[in-house]
Parts: structure tokens; C-alpha cells; sequence
């Protein structure tokens, strides 16, 4: 009997697909999740120094969940009376002055003197995705892997100038797990500083030279909130330039007005990647914390700065409870499409807005 002959495009047995999602995987996870630790599990946790806690902890209070709001607070809450121990330092410099390698050997020159270091590193935030682009873990490799050192990157999303928006919470629990210096590197992109600067008892500026900054008085803002200005690089061809300009910035700092802490801002050079200097800003820090101790301008700031972050707190409440208002949601959608069609004007629309 001849053979029936079969069409090329015959459709065929296949191979038998497996399930395309693992339903144990899937009962493992829901498990986790109903195997969440209570907030009274992770303060515990936080205040034995449990990294995975803390880790978890500031997870929460990054999250923009209604759900995890009440349990951050609970968290802060219990770990506000073990905090404020730690001597708080912002670091800032624009793209491609090392801050990422300096900080690098500034932490781990800390870890090796006994000290708990914790670097909260607020990254850029891809604006199509939301999260970091640079990914500090990633470039800290040396510190990342020392045991008294945390490094917690935040994408810094749409809060103003870059800096994340929790920053500020994460600061006390990092304290209460007993950090004794809090780093805080921001992106360098302007507005950020200012932000930092008003949650840090120390600002490290850290300068390229040969970059004009000198004598640009459009710089005088940031220059003015710093209490160190190190000029980085300052190695082989690069020491010669960097003397120069460091002789330039001593000059400008004597054209500003005296700060209230009484300090006298200071000029050091410094070579992150050849882990030279990095001794004598330490030890400068030091000498600035011991004398605005014994002023009190160092209880004065953080006093101030807890007032400041009260204000701060209540104006992103009430923006946050504005924009998530259900009826507000479908006029705001209604007054855009009447802007657009330029049947009212911004102001007058978001006078409607605030008036319902």
C-alpha cells in the first residue's frame, strides 16, 4: 500500500509546554508575604544592628502605598529615642569629580578606625522607568563589602533637585541601628545642595581643578554652605593645578561673610584613587565637630533643622492628600483639556482647584 504523502504545512504534535508560571514559587511568595515581620519585629531588629531589618524598614518608608504609611511612622517613631548619634555628612560635587571613589575611600578609612558607616547614595532617576541610573553598590565595590559599612541607593524620582524623598527618616533609622556616620552623597545637580545641606551637620564641597568654579560668583550659593572644600584628582599632572586653585578658593573664602558656627571654611587637596588626603579631612571634620560642640551651634542646627523638616513634612502632606482627592483627580483632567484649549488660564484654574 503506497504511503499517503503529507503537506509541509501539516500541523503536528509539539512538545508538551510546561505550566508557564511555578505554582509552588507563587505559594512560596504569598507565604513570604503573609510571613511579613511586624513593625515591633523590625524596630527590634533595627536596634540589634539587623541589616536585613533596616533594609526592610527603609522599604517601607520609601514606599508610596497608602498601606505602609501608618507602619513608617510606627517604625520612626520607635527608633527616634536611639537616634541622633551619629555626626551627619553630605557630600557633593558635580558629575565626574569622584564622588563615588572618594567616598568609597573616605567610608572605608572609617570602617578601619571601628566606625559604622552608612552611605545613603540618592541616585539619578531614569525618567521613564523611576529607577537609579548609576547603581552606587555597583561602584563601590571595596566598601560595599566591608562589614561596618551599609550603602542604600535611592532613585531620587521627582522630588526636588534629585534628593530622595524619604532621606530625612532613613537618617534616624540608620542612627538607631547604630551608625556612627551618616554619608549622604547627592547628585550634584543644583537645587539638591540645598536639600542636604539642611539635613547634614557637615558639608564636604568636592571641586575638579581647572573647572573656573573660582572665581564664578554663580557658584557662591554652594560655596557658601560648605564647611570643606576639597579639590579631588590632585595627582601627577592634575597637583600643580590643583595647588593653584586651592590658593584661589582661600582667597574667594575670605571675601564671604562669617558663618554662625564660627568655623572658617577649609581648602584640601586630595587624590580619592590614590587614598591620599583622605586622613586629613577626617580629621578636620573632627576638629569641626568638637568645636561647634562646645559652642552648641552643633545642637542649634539639628534643632533648627527639626523645625524645618516639620514644615517640609506637612506641605508634602497636604500636596500628597490634594493630588490623590478623588474628585480633584477628574477636574484637574477637565481644567488641563481647558488650558489646552486655552478656554482659562494656570492660575485661574488652579484657583478652581484649590477652592473645592
Amino acid at each position: 500500500m503506497a504511503k499517503e504523502k503529507q503537506s509541509a504545512l501539516e500541523e503536528k504534535d509539539g512538545v508538551i509546554q510546561p505550566p508557564s508560571i511555578n505554582k509552588s514559587f507563587i505559594n512560596k511568595m504569598k507565604s513570604r508575604r503573609q510571613n511579613q515581620p511586624s513593625t515591633e519585629d523590625l524596630i527590634a531588629g533595627i536596634l540589634k544592628g539587623d541589616i536585613i531589618a533596616l533594609s526592610r524598614a527603609i522599604t517601607l518608608i520609601e514606599s508610596k502605598n497608602p498601606q505602609h504609611f501608618e507602619k513608617a511612622n510606627t517604625i520612626i517613631t520607635g527608633c527616634l529615642p536611639h537616634a541622633n548619634q551619629s555626626v551627619r555628612i553630605g557630600i557633593t560635587g558635580v558629575p565626574g569629580v569622584g564622588k563615588s571613589t572618594f567616598i568609597e575611600a573616605f567610608g572605608t578609612h572609617l570602617t578601619s578606625q571601628g566606625k559604622k558607616v552608612a552611605v545613603l547614595a540618592v541616585d539619578p532617576s531614569s525618567s521613564l522607568t523611576k529607577g537609579s541610573i548609576l547603581g552606587d553598590k555597583t561602584r563601590m565595590e571595596a566598601l560595599v563589602k566591608e562589614e561596618n559599612a551599609f550603602i542604600r541607593p535611592s532613585a531620587s524620582g521627582d522630588s526636588l533637585g534629585g534628593v530622595a524623598r524619604k532621606t530625612r527618616e532613613t537618617i534616624i533609622l540608620c542612627e538607631a541601628a547604630g551608625f556612627d556616620i551618616i554619608i549622604i552623597e547627592t547628585v550634584g545637580v543644583g537645587q539638591s545642595e540645598t536639600a542636604v545641606h539642611s539635613m547634614v551637620d557637615f558639608f564636604l564641597l568636592l571641586k575638579l581643578a581647572g573647572a573656573g568654579d573660582e572665581l564664578q560668583g554663580i557658584k557662591r550659593g554652594i560655596i557658601e554652605m560648605a564647611d570643606i572644600i576639597a579639590i579631588n584628582k590632585a595627582d601627577g599632572d592634575n597637583l600643580k593645578p590643583a595647588k593653584i586653585a586651592k590658593l584661589e578658593f582661600n582667597r574667594a573664602l575670605h571675601l564671604y561673610p562669617k558663618k554662625s558656627s564660627e568655623w572658617q571654611p577649609k581648602v584640601l587637596l586630595c587624590s580619592a584613587l590614590k587614598n591620599e588626603g583622605i586622613e586629613a579631612i577626617w580629621e578636620k571634620i573632627q576638629a569641626y565637630v568638637t568645636m561647634t560642640s562646645e559652642n552648641t551651634y552643633f545642637y542649634k542646627k539639628r534643632s533648627e533643622q527639626n523645625k524645618f523638616w516639620l514644615i517640609q513634612t506637612i506641605e508634602d502632606h497636604l500636596k500628597s492628600n490634594f493630588f490623590n482627592n478623588s474628585e480633584i483627580k477628574i477636574e484637574l483632567e477637565k481644567q488641563l483639556v481647558l488650558i489646552e484649549e486655552n478656554k482659562t488660564s494656570p492660575f485661574a484654574a488652579a484657583d478652581y482647584l484649590l477652592s473645592l
